[in-house]
């Protein structure tokens, strides 16, 4: 992991403090009668899906969307058409006393946002496509030809600002990792840095002109990239002496279900815990009125959140916070170095009779052949606590039991112990572990004498966890000081969660962890169900099996370990040419047994290849009832039916030598 040093302090600079939660202070920007700024709460906004020509369906679905808790509403206007039909929706919610500030979403057609900024409030435009063309070409510019290009933008652009300014339109900048421009791409490559370019050539346009109502995004499917964008952008708009911009949060086309809330707590969560962000909109495929309440759950967490308590400050950030880098640490047993970060399965609740219990955490006992299977979110330990399980454990599983049980237990083979600081303080060595010891502690237990005497062991894991109600933080300050001292001691993240908590159990676990993946922290994780006293044996069951999804998606949605097919679906809008749900709910059924295959199925080609960057497949609308798949970014087969499209899919898939039989995928695990 890069140190940075104190001559570089400047250059890590993101946001107001690391370990005291603040706000970053930014300017206000009008958008109708709803202004967006650090002196105004967190706003909430979604996109409409329904064609934009069908006037009263977009009154219906705004009306939805309102009600659900969204302050401003997105609609699509792809091209002249669309955009003067903004105005008989918008006089159409008017009459209804319905003043929600509506935002034109602008792709490739300037003429459209200039006509969109006389009527609505704001208008959305991609700084990768609003004055080009994306070609996928590669082009050697030189520095003469890099300003001619810049120049042709600029002339371009200049109208739409000089109307926004008149007419008192906000305006949003927002660059997506997948449509850079080919400009932009090769010059910066597929980056951060090239993100954030894409976006500060416009903003200076606009800077020229003293036009200053503009917000900012920085949005990826990946949310390593996602996040990395954000934070530089704060980074050079500071650096650089231009306005501190509110930020628009969203990770772009993040899925359906607990997928898309994972997804979108670990992208959009992290940033909200550094203080950055104004405004959030959650890309579900699904209704848009299921987008608001998610986005609202992420925001509430920070709407009366005071200053972190008794966490030691950060002076220099000891990692470089604009580039994905794994902490390095130290290999112990199957733990830590190049090992993908570990699952712990929390049974010390659940009292364990019979081998179908395993069913929940990924084990499976096969009678006929008698023999195990595991799938692939089979945890990789299960901590049991005070009563070893009765039966012989699965190869895949290994079983970690409270020092006093573990120590009492005559058969130790794939059994580890878990101690307290003073427990390993007090303990023989020769009576622990020679192999795998847990050491479970606090920041403040974990102090820096203790770390000390123990940082060349090489039969330690650390089990962090924290009673912080700023539980990302904290931990992140622990991390930091690993770094900043060279221990190379893996570590384990334990956090405890109400097992009631619904949907706010995804989104706060997947903040609280996430975040410090995204970061390079963390070997592992195991997150802790705290039942009611009136909990049956099934709902302890039922909640291990929902714990169990949440900790593999959160490792998958921050890209440190891939145990499942990825679908970069889009959350629709009038541009889609089918039905997403159902189509992505299709595709998901005949696929959903390839791991770590990435397929991106988007509505129209606006969202098509390069929204989907990081995809290996890619199921794209280009007309009506026509598909277009794509390997990668390439397109290799055009106007497929839509009834073919799936097995032609399938059979690009198997052509690539990526295709398993689902059977097949049975007998593997």
């Amino acid at each position: 992991m890069a140190v940075i040093t104190a001559s570089e302090k400047t250059t890590n600079l993101y946001c107001p403090s690391l370990t005291a939660y603040e706000r970053r202070k930014t300017i206000t920007i009008n958008i109708g009668d709803l202004p967006m700024g650090s002196d105004y709460p967190i706003r909430v906004q979604s996109m409409t899906t329904v064609d934009t020509m069908d006037t009263q369906g977009s009154i219906d679905e705004v009306i939805r969307m309102v009600d659900s808790g969204c302050e401003y509403v997105r609609i699509t206007a792809p091209s002249v058409k669309e955009a003067q039909n903004l105005e008989n929706i918008r006089n159409g919610l008017r009459k209804l006393g319905i003043n929600v500030p509506l935002i034109a979403d602008i792709h490739f057609t300037p003429n459209a946002a200039e006509l969109a900024a006389r009527i609505v409030e704001k208008v959305r435009i991609n700084p990768g496509n609003y004055a080009d063309r994306k070609r996928f070409e590669v082009i050697d510019y030189t520095d003469a030809s890099y300003a001619a290009e810049l120049e042709r933008i600029r002339e371009k652009f200049i109208p739409l600002v000089r109307i926004c300014k008149e007419y008192g339109t906000a305006m949003r900048i927002g660059t997506n990792h997948g449509s850079l421009s080919d400009r932009i791409l090769s010059r910066y490559g597929d980056t951060p840095l090239g993100m954030v370019e894409s976006a500060l050539e416009f903003l200076r346009i606009c800077e020229e002109f003293n036009y200053f109502n503009i917000a900012l995004s920085m949005k990826s499917s990946n949310t390593q990239v996602m996040v990395e964008a954000y934070r530089l952008l704060v980074q050079r708009l500071d650096e650089g002496g231009l306005k501190p911009y509110p930020l628009h949060l969203g990770v772009t086309e993040a899925g359906e279900a607990e997928d898309g809330r994972i997804k979108s707590a670990v992208g959009i969560g992290t940033l909200l815990e550094d203080g950055l962000g104004d405004t959030v909109r959650v890309s579900l495929t699904e209704a848009p009125e299921k987008e608001a309440p998610v986005a609202r759950a992420l925001i509430q967490r920070y709407t009366n959140r005071v200053p972190h308590n008794h966490i030691e400050p950060v002076e220099i950030c000891p990692i470089n916070p604009f580039q994905y880098t794994k902490r390095d640490t130290n290999e112990v047993y199957n733990i830590g170095h190049l090992n993908v970060p570990r699952v712990i399965a929390d049974y010390s609740s659940i009292e364990v009779t019979q081998l179908d219990d395993l069913k929940s955490i990924g084990h499976f006992f096969l009678p006929v052949p008698d023999k195990w299977a595991m799938n692939d979110q089979g945890a990789d330990f299960i901590y049991s606590g005070k009563k070893a399980i009765p039966f012989m454990l699965p190869n895949g599983l290994r079983e970690i039991l409270d020092y006093e049980q573990w120590l009492t237990n005559r058969n130790r083979v794939n059994k580890f112990p878990v101690l307290s600081v003073s427990h390993w303080i007090s303990t023989e060595k020769s009576e622990v572990s020679s192999i795998l010891n847990f050491i479970k502690g606090t920041i403040h237990e974990l102090d820096d004498a203790f770390l000390a005497s123990i940082r060349n062991e090489s039969n330690i894991v650390l089990l962090l966890h924290t009673d912080n109600s700023h539980a990302m933080p904290e931990m992140r300050r622990f991390f930091y000081k690993l770094v900043e001292k060279g221990i190379k001691l893996p570590v384990i993240i334990e956090s405890t969660y109400g097992s009631g908590l619904g949907d706010a159990l995804t989104l706060y676990s997947a903040t609280d962890i996430g975040g410090l993946l995204i970061d390079g922290f963390g070997d592992g994780i195991l997150l802790k169900p705290a039942f009611p006293e009136a909990a049956s044996a099934a709902e302890k069951i039922k909640s291990a099996a929902a714990f169990n999804s949440i900790g593999f998606g959160i490792l998958q949605a921050a890209r440190t370990r891939m145990s499942k097919t990825e679908y970069i679906s889009c959350p629709s809008c009038g541009r889609t040419l089918f039905d997403l749900q159902e189509t992505t709910a299709m595709i998901r059924k005949h696929t959903e047994h390839l791991k770590g295959v990435k397929i991106g199925i988007m509505g129209c080609i606006v969202n098509g290849p390069g929204e989907m960057a990081d995809a290996d497949y890619g199921y794209v609308g280009m007309g009506k009832d026509k598909i277009a798949l794509y390997r990668g970014q390439e397109v290799i087969k055009r106007s497929v039916t839509a009834a073919k499209a799936v097995d032609e899919l399938i059979e690009l898939i198997r052509e690539d030598g990526r295709w398993i039989e689902p059977e097949e995928r049975e007998i593997l695990v």
